[in-house]
């Protein structure tokens, strides 16, 4: 089992850019593919990045590749979002989500959530 806690959301301006880091329990956090999801007011939750177990292999939704960039330390048993070039629509609650399978976009994928973090992009 593995608890996730979020940090490192903030208000930020258009164009500008911030780090998210997602902090795991646990001394198996090499075991689970790491996703960062977000959810909009209104709206469902939508992928937005993975990255294997190893940190071999990431994916992102078309509407933030090229910028942003996930990564992990296994060392650190920690997972980062850094988000360059943010826009109004970035705005959202952003979780980070852990899986011990290979990580896909779908959201039942992943057993284990943080509680979010919040990212507010001013226009």
């Amino acid at each position: 089992q593995v608890q996730l806690v979020e940090s490192g959301g903030g208000l930020v301006q258009a164009g500008g850019s911030l780090g998210l880091s997602c902090a795991a329990s646990g001394r198996t956090f090499s075991s689970y593919g790491i996703a960062w999801f977000r959810q909009a007011p209104g709206k469902e939750r939508e992928f937005v990045a993975s990255i294997t177990r190893s940190g071999e292999f990431t994916n992102y939704a078309d509407s933030v590749k090229g910028r942003f960039t996930i990564s992990r330390d296994n060392t650190e048993n920690t997972a980062y979002l850094q988000m360059n070039s943010l826009k109004p629509e970035d705005t959202a609650v952003y979780y980070c989500a852990a899986t011990r399978l290979p990580p896909t976009p779908a959201p039942p994928r992943y057993n284990y959530w943080g509680q979010g973090t919040q990212v507010t992009v001013s226009s």
